[in-house]
Parts: structure tokens; sequence; C-alpha cells
């Protein structure tokens, strides 16, 4: 396996676009029944304005180049090809900051947070590790089966030493958050603090399938009862997209590959889903492309799948650790195991994507936190 780290620049073949572009005129579309919505999946008017804008409008050359004034590079890892984003601070007392997107997400979803970190106006500064989860958009083909959140955590430890970082952070939110839990706990010599981001949704999500999260919850407590009554509407409407993936990803895999519409589809229900602020739809376009031109859907998927039929999660870190919660209430300290001693921060407005939604409040926790942590 070689150890080469190889600079590398985004350019997708103009036939990539052309491609998308003639997929998407010539797209058959589902009639909405009437008098349906949201309740049972991205409406057809949403769908079509969203396909319109991506077709005409959206300057998929404009997106490539933003991401390219990030350095980026690829390595071999584990018989994996890894990309990632590796952005250093000028600052000479900046630290390492190792940062993990999630699903359906990419590097994208960091735009506007990589220089809050690298180039702050007050507070500390950081170099800034983004790699693209294993599977996922530019770490793509997938090299086997087996990519749990426990083995992408190993190709972490094995990035931030090849990378010569002898101490780092690390930041994540959704499978980020997991794979971030993972490494802290499995090189805490080297790991100087783990933060994560959560909201109520997602924390109530997360404990109907999390072994032991949801152990105690009485459903005659009222905080405890809207916290079971939002697993039960996620079990029953909720996590289809989930169950199919930890199931059937090849079977969905040749539907999100083949057809621009129904990855476009797959990816915006679950952002409008998860999010409270407006976000920038060039910057939600940016993943979708990234998915298409990577065909990385069907990959994503069993990724999924894996660590649904895993059971590696891994050990409580013994680091110091930080909880960013986002669109607080009271629920989520029901359900996150957070020691007592953790950083807890909550933001009332934002949702699942704190790094494109309110990168700034995202920005300075992560100061306040990693701040006093060498």
């Amino acid at each position: 396996m070689s150890t080469e780290i190889r600079p590398f620049t985004l350019d997708v073949p103009q036939s990539d676009l052309d491609y998308l572009h003639d997929r998407l005129d010539r797209a058959r579309w589902a009639a909405q029944l009437p008098g349906t919505g949201w309740e049972r999946g991205i409406t057809e008017t949403a769908l079509r304005e969203l396909a319109d804008y991506w077709r005409t409008e959206f300057d998929w050359r404009a997106q490539e180049a933003a991401l390219n004034t990030f350095p980026q590079f690829t390595t071999e890892i584990d018989g994996q090809h890894i990309h990632f984003l590796h952005v250093r601070s000028e600052r000479p007392d900046a630290r390492p900051l190792l940062i993990t997107h999630g699903f359906p997400s990419s590097i994208a979803e960091f735009m506007g947070l990589i220089g809050l970190l690298t180039d702050p106006a007050e507070g500390p500064a950081f170099h800034v590790i983004a790699p693209s989860l294993p599977g996922y958009t530019l770490s793509t083909p997938l090299s086997a089966v087996g990519w749990t959140m426990a083995r992408a955590a190993r190709a972490w430890i094995e990035l931030m030493a090849r990378l010569g970082y002898d101490r780092y952070g690390v930041h994540g939110g959704d499978v980020g958050s997991g794979v971030s839990g993972l490494v802290a706990a499995l090189d805490p010599e080297h790991v100087t603090g783990i933060h994560v981001v959560t909201d109520p949704l997602t924390a109530a999500n997360v404990a109907t399938f999390l072994p032991g999260l949801a152990d105690g919850l009485d459903p005659n407590d009222p905080i405890d009862k809207v916290i079971l009554d939002r697993m039960d509407t996620f079990r029953r409407e909720g996590s289809g997209y989930l169950a199919i993936q930890n199931s059937r990803p090849q079977t969905i895999g040749y539907g999100l590959v083949d057809s621009p519409l129904l990855q476009l589809a797959w990816i915006a229900e679950r952002f409008e889903a998860w999010t409270d602020f407006p976000i920038d739809r060039d910057q939600l376009l940016t993943t979708v492309s990234l998915y298409w031109f990577t065909g990385s859907g069907a990959s994503a998927a069993h990724t999924l799948y894996e660590q649904s039929h895993s059971t590696e999660w891994g050990a409580p870190p013994s680091v110091p650790q930080g909880f960013a919660i986002f669109g607080a209430d009271e629920t989520v300290r029901r359900v996150v195991p957070a020691p007592a001693d953790a950083h807890w921060t909550e933001f009332e407005r934002g949702l699942h994507f704190p790094a494109m939604e309110a990168p700034a409040h995202l920005a300075r926790d992560l100061q306040v936190f990693f701040g006093p942590l060498r």
C-alpha cells in the first residue's frame, strides 16, 4: 500500500455535465396525488423547482472553483482511496482539527465554516483536515465490504499520523460524530478532545437504534414522553430512507446512480426535514452534484448497511468532550450520553447541519471548547 499523499484538483468532464443536463431535460415525473404533501415525501412542486434550478441556473463550474480554493489531496489507506481537504492556518499557534461530515452530506457542508476556523477575527485558529467519508463523493469507489464507522475511524487515525500531527481535536455531526467518537476512543494519546453537534430530532432518532440511549425513559415523565413520541414518529414516518439503505443498499443504489432526479430528491428531502434556518441552495446542490458525478449514492448506502450490521459502536471516549445542541430543548440531555464535566452549549435555532445553517455559532463554540485543550 502506498502512503503517498497526492494533490488533487476537482475537474468534472464537460461530458458529465452535458449528460446531467440531458437527463434532467428528459426526466419522468411522478404526479402528486391530490391532497397530499411532504408527509409522503418531497413534493412534486418543490422537486420541479429545485431540478429546474439545477438544470438552468446552478453554476457547477463556479462551485467547483470555490471547492478548489481549498487545498485538496488524496491518499490510500487500508486499500481505500481517501480524499480530504487540508487547509492550514497562517497562524503559528493554530492547532489541528479533524472534522467529519455525515449522511447525506459532503465536504461542501464546511465551505462556510473553514475560513472562520483557519483565519478567525479573534480567538484560537485551526488547521482544518476534512476528509470525505469512504464511499462518499470523492472517496470513491468503495474498495470492499466492511467500511463501518470504526474502520473509517482507524483510517482517520492513520491519516493524521501520515500528516504528522501528534495532537489534534476531532469534530463531527451525524455519521461524523460516530466516527469522531471512535477516533477519540481509539487514539486518546493523540486526541485533545472531541466536539460533536446534534439536535433534538436527531437525538431522538439515534435513540431508536443506538443500544442503551433510550434505556430508562419513563412514559409517565412529560419530557421523556416527548422523546418516546419522537422515536415512535421516526419509526413510523421518518425512517424509510434508512430502512431501505440498511437492508437493500444495492437495490436503491441502482436508482441513485442512474437517476439524477432520484439522487436530488433523496438528499433534498433530508435537508428539508433536518434544517431550521434557510440554507444556500447552491451549497446544497454542490453536495447533490458531488454524489451524482461520483455515482456514490450506492456506495454511501452500503456504508449505512455495514454500520447497521456492525456490533462495534465503540467505548465512551476518555478525552474531554464537548456538545453543541442546535434547536435545543430539554429532551437532549436525557438521551445524549454526556459526562457531567462535558462542555455543553445550547443554541435555540438551527438543526442537523449547523456548519451550513449557523457556521459562525459553530466556529465560536469550537474555539471555546478547544481553546484551553492541548
